[in-house]
C-alpha cells in the first residue's frame, strides 16, 4: 500500500514540475525558437528543390541534407547550433503537450496528443542529427528510407511494421490536407493579434504549406505500403525520394516546383507561427 502511495505521490510531483516548466518563460522561448528552426529546415529544402525545378541548379534533399547545408555556410556552426537548440525546443514542446495535453495558452485532444508524441520524437531525432553534424561534419549520415525498410523487413513482423508506418503517414497526409483545406491551423494561433493583412498572409502561406506537406507525406505513405505489399525495400522512399518521384514523373518540373513553393510557403508560415502560435 505504501509503495502505491509513494508511486502516486511521485507521479503528482512529476506532473507539477512539468506544469511549472511548461508555464515558464524559458519554455515559451524554446518552443517559439523551434518554429523558426522548423521553418528554416523546410525553407532550405524548398528553395533547393525550387531552384532545380526552375533549371537554376539546386538539388533534392531531405531534413538531414538541409542541416548539412546549414553547416557548410559561413558561421555555419553557430547557425546550426542555434537550429539544434530550436529543434530541441520544438521537440520538448511537442512531448510536453503529449504528456500534459496542454500548454499555458492552448489544449489538445487525444488524437492531437498522439500526433504531438510522434512529432516530438521525430524532431528529437533531427536535433540529435544536428548535434552529430556539429561534433563531426561527416556525422549524422544515417541510412536512407530503402536501407531502413530493408532493415525492418528483417524483424519479426517487419513487413507489417512497414505497412503500418505507411498507413500512419497516409493518415498524417489526410490530416495535413484537411487542416490546410479547411484552414484549421488558424485556431491554433492568436489571429486576433494579427492585422488584417498579416492574417491574410498567414492564411495563404498556411494553406499552401499544409497542402504541399500532404502531397509529400501521402507519397511517402503510398510507397511504404507498396514496398510492404511487394516485399521490396527499394520501393520505399523518404522525403527526398518523394520529391524525386515528382520530378521524374510527367510534368516533373512543374509538380516539383509547385510542391517546393509549398515548402517555402510552409517555412514562412512556420516562422510567422513562432510569433502567434498558442503555446
Amino acid at each position: 500500500m505504501s509503495s502505491r502511495h509513494d508511486t502516486g505521490a511521485a507521479a503528482v510531483e512529476a506532473r507539477a514540475a512539468g506544469e511549472d516548466f511548461v508555464n515558464s518563460r524559458a519554455f515559451e522561448i524554446l518552443s517559439r525558437a523551434g518554429f523558426v528552426a522548423r521553418g528554416l529546415v523546410y525553407g532550405i529544402i524548398g528553395v533547393l528543390a525550387l531552384d532545380l525545378a526552375l533549371g537554376h541548379g539546386g538539388k533534392i534533399t531531405n531534413q538531414q541534407g538541409a542541416l548539412h547545408s546549414i553547416e557548410q555556410h559561413s558561421f555555419g556552426h553557430v547557425l546550426l547550433a542555434a537550429v539544434a537548440v530550436g529543434l530541441g525546443g520544438y521537440s520538448l514542446w511537442r512531448l510536453f503537450r503529449a504528456a500534459l495535453g496542454h500548454g499555458p495558452e492552448g489544449a489538445d485532444r487525444g488524437l492531437e496528443r498522439l500526433g504531438a508524441l510522434g512529432s516530438g520524437i521525430v524532431y528529437a531525432f533531427m536535433c540529435a542529427i544536428a548535434v552529430q553534424i556539429l561534433l563531426s561534419p561527416s556525422g549524422g549520415k544515417s541510412g536512407n528510407a530503402k536501407k531502413t525498410a530493408n532493415d525492418v523487413f528483417g524483424w519479426p513482423a517487419g513487413r507489417w511494421i512497414v505497412a503500418i508506418a505507411g498507413l500512419v503517414l497516409l493518415g498524417v497526409a489526410i490530416y495535413q490536407l484537411v487542416r490546410g483545406a479547411r484552414q484549421k491551423f488558424l485556431r491554433d494561433s492568436n489571429t486576433e493579434k494579427m492585422s488584417p493583412a498579416m492574417k491574410k498572409w498567414f492564411t495563404i502561406v498556411g494553406t499552401v504549406g499544409h497542402l504541399a506537406r500532404a502531397v509529400v507525406f501521402g507519397l511517402i505513405g503510398i510507397f511504404l505500403i507498396k514496398a510492404s505489399i511487394d516485399y521490396k525495400a527499394d520501393e520505399a522512399v523518404g522525403l527526398d525520394g518523394a520529391l524525386a518521384k515528382l520530378y521524374n514523373g510527367a510534368y516533373g518540373s512543374w509538380l516539383l516546383g509547385l510542391v517546393a513553393a509549398g515548402f517555402v510557403a510552409f517555412a514562412a508560415f512556420s516562422i510567422t507561427e513562432a510569433r502567434y502560435r498558442r503555446i
